[in-house]
């Protein structure tokens, strides 16, 4: 009796889990698991080199592990000359060499591969390697007039567990943001995350993306991620011992000289699917109750994961395919020249994309206090905002990126995730970092020549939406503040802030 034929079994290259939801549904037996590396998802956007380098990498090593595990894999290299250059294409072509019999799929998490799997007829599992499935969300967001994390993330805590004592969450706060907030240090005691000198499979794949990729945004000097999942686990274990202790204390704090501070830099890790939420959470709480780690920076962490990561997961399906588009303020200035590395002379703008350019990599509040904020200071379209960020991150991923970029940084979905738009002066940035001290303009002066940017366009983006936000109760006292200035001094910072903003639409530095 002859058995009927199997199944392709699609792995993405941010799927890189044994336990995906279309894997645990397969047949090792007869099923074939398809990996592919493709012009399509490496050219949608003009990706990081690194960011491509570390995906067709990890999943090279990924394929590797799947074989050693009793799996068959069809793996399709960038460079094979059959290559068709589409997923639905390789899928397509592997269909026809095996007789197969239908195609599995784990849920991407960009609606615009889900749309062109669906065209292909791929049966999608929903990916259960979050905490929060979309009906779930979608049941915490029914009917609330306002969709706030902090919410959202108290159900998560009860749910998980996760530093709670009985129904109380364990120091009898859910949240200690207020106690992360200092400064950078005058010494950083960690030497930032793990770095692992590449192997062969991974020399091979930076040979070729620096052949087929060589005009993108970034630098593939200096490559130091892990690309499998033992070496993502010692990144982990090392932030644990190393960095979580102050990890909370310093967590938006920024330094010319360091790029890392105690941050985890496990984001590029966690979203390809190397490690698990639970279980760098859980290795967190470890370590609190070991007495390792203090509760502000272990809260902090935690938060961040099965806080904000689910969260933003949850808008962005429950938004639909729409999301990127939006463009509640209007904005349509194109992003200046500084972020593909061109003259400033702004030193905090300079140095999120140096780094940036660099390691794929910025921290949170470079991505949101600097190139966020200067963006909708000035009215970037969202859109060209939403695809720099996708581009230049090696953890970026759209159902991550698009919420942090079109919701919390430039708020142009509207107030969907923020109750503000996120915008500030100069003095944040200067009380967080020492660029100030370095840079070209002066923090302290208003207005006049050597005035810093942050502070003239700050009250110049307040003006010009006062009618969207003067009654918003979070903004009020920033509008009764530009009240207060008298009418001459207001009229100075508008004239100053239009002339940097000409600067910018002539293409000049600022």
């Amino acid at each position: 009796m002859v058995s009927p034929p199997g199944r392709l079994i699609l792995v993405l290259g941010d799927q890189l889990s044994l336990d995906m939801a279309a894997l645990k549904a397969a047949d090792r037996a007869r099923d074939i698991v398809v990996m592919a590396e493709v012009a399509d998802e490496a050219t949608y956007v003009a990706h990081h080199p690194k960011k491509i380098a570390f995906c067709f990498a990890a999943m090279r090593h990924f394929a590797e592990t799947l074989k050693d595990d009793g799996w068959q894999v069809a793996y399709t290299r960038l460079d094979d000359p059959d290559n068709t250059g589409s997923i639905p294409g390789e899928l397509a072509r592997r269909t026809k060499e095996h007789g197969t019999s239908g195609i599995l799929a784990t849920e991407p998490g960009e609606w615009r591969l889900i749309e062109a799997l669906k065209d292909a007829d791929v049966e999608l599992l929903e990916d259960d390697r979050f905490l929060a499935s979309h009906a779930e969300f979608d049941a915490w967001a029914e009917g609330r007039k306002a969709l706030r994390m902090e919410y959202f993330y108290r159900q998560m805590r009860r749910k998980t567990g996760l530093l709670m004592d009985g129904d109380d969450p364990v120091g009898g706060a859910w949240n200690y943001d207020g106690e992360n907030r200092k400064p950078a240090p005058d010494d950083i005691t960690c030497d930032g995350p793990l770095r692992v000198d590449p192997d062969a499979i991974t020399r091979e794949v930076l040979e070729l993306v620096a052949q087929r990729f060589p005009d993108n945004f970034g630098t593939l000097d200096d490559f130091w991620f892990a690309i499998d999942r033992p070496g993502a686990l010692e990144a982990l274990d090392r932030f644990i011992d190393q960095s979580l202790p102050l990890f909370g204390d310093y967590q938006d704090a920024m330094l010319d000289d360091d790029r890392f501070l105690y941050h985890s830099v496990l984001s590029i890790y966690l979203n390809a699917g190397l490690l698990q939420p639970m279980e760098l959470c859980q290795a967190a709480e470890r370590a609190y109750h070991d007495g390792h780690a203090p509760l502000n920076a272990v809260e902090g962490f935690i938060r961040q994961i099965i806080g904000w990561r689910e969260y933003v997961r949850g808008i962005y399906f429950r938004e639909g395919p729409d999301y990127t588009s939006r463009n509640a303020l209007d904005h349509g200035r194109d992003l200046p020249a500084a972020y593909w590395g061109g003259q400033t002379g702004m030193r905090c703008l300079q140095k999120a994309v140096e780094q940036t350019r660099a390691e794929a990599y910025a921290h949170h509040i470079q991505r949101l206090m600097i190139t966020g904020n200067f963006a909708l200071l000035i009215g970037a379209d969202p859109a060209q905002v939403h695809g720099w960020y996708l581009e230049v991150y090696a953890d970026a991923y759209e159902w991550v990126e698009a919420p942090n970029t079109i919701g919390m940084s430039q708020f142009a979905d509207g107030g969907i995730i923020a109750s503000k738009p996120y915008v500030s002066s100069g003095a944040y940035i200067s009380r967080m970092s020492d660029h100030c001290k370095s840079c070209g303009y002066k923090v302290t002066k208003k207005t006049g020549k050597g005035a810093c940017p942050f502070n003239l366009l700050y009250w110049h983006f307040l003006d010009r939406h006062r009618d969207r936000f003067s009654s918003n109760n979070r903004m009020r006292n920033m509008y009764a503040t530009w009240d207060r200035m008298s009418e001459d001094k207001r009229k100075t910072v508008l004239h100053e802030a239009r002339v940097l903003l000409d600067r910018l639409d002539e293409g000049q530095p600022v």
